[in-house]
């Protein structure tokens, strides 16, 4: 990986441990066919999480925007790489902006995809064992957290993510939000991701963001996060 990579934007150290196909029950790892990244695979069709996303929706999210975001990053990587073998680190610097908003975008995605999961397949519910208990004495209950995770939606101007964490130091669960595709670094562990873009829910819900935001916990694979709960 790039040295000037690492020094403009270390907030992808980590985006770039992304996989190269969502496996089911799987987390992401580091895994590139030549260095490049690219646009994983799902562990179930497009239509599987209706009616709460369309499948519509659902491919041109993955197979469009997201595929957008893989190009970016290697267009940005390409950029550094030979900016750098003519020694012209100030170009491969002024890269980081794009490297940021692809290489967070390819990371989001790739983690949001494994957060959901057809209604019929693990998905929806709530979180049950040690996820469940720290959700209570985090949060006062799961309803208390998904309310606060809605309010912390509905508040994103603009687009942005909101995210359940674990952060590393106290050991405790919080919400964050981030701005456009911002990754979260740091002391804090990315559980649960949901994607406030309208990409994301337009083409079904409109305007009516709220209701996509209420309609997406019947799809979140609490598997996949209370697996990322215990590795963290």
């Amino acid at each position: 990986m790039s040295s000037v990579l690492l020094r403009s934007a270390p907030a992808l150290r980590g985006a770039l441990r992304v996989s190269a196909a969502v496996k089911p029950a799987a987390m992401a790892s580091t895994s590139f066919v030549r260095g490049k990244a690219t646009l994983p695979d799902l562990s179930y069709d497009y239509g599987a999480l209706e009616p709460h996303i369309s499948g519509k929706i659902m491919e041109l999210h993955h197979k469009k925007h997201h595929q957008t975001y893989v190009t970016g990053l290697n267009g940005a990587l390409d950029t550094i790489a030979e900016a750098e073998s003519k020694g012209d680190f100030t170009k491969a610097a002024s890269v980081a902006p794009l490297l940021n908003f692809h290489g967070g975008g390819h990371l989001n995605h790739s983690l949001f995809w494994e957060n959901l999961a057809p209604a019929s397949r693990e998905g929806g519910g709530e979180p049950a064992g040690v996820l469940k208990k720290a959700i209570d004495e985090d949060f006062g209950s799961f309803d208390a957290f998904r309310n606060q995770m809605n309010t912390s939606l509905a508040g994103i101007q603009g687009s942005g993510w909101a995210w359940l964490v674990r952060d590393k130091q106290s050991g405790t669960l919080q919400l964050v939000t981030r701005a456009n595709q911002d990754p979260v670094t740091g002391s804090y562990v990315p559980l649960l991701g949901i994607d406030a873009w309208e990409h994301a829910y337009y083409l079904q819900y409109e305007n009516r963001k709220a209701e996509y935001f209420e309609a997406i916990w019947n799809v979140i694979n609490w598997k996949t996060v209370a697996s990322r709960f215990d590795k963290a």
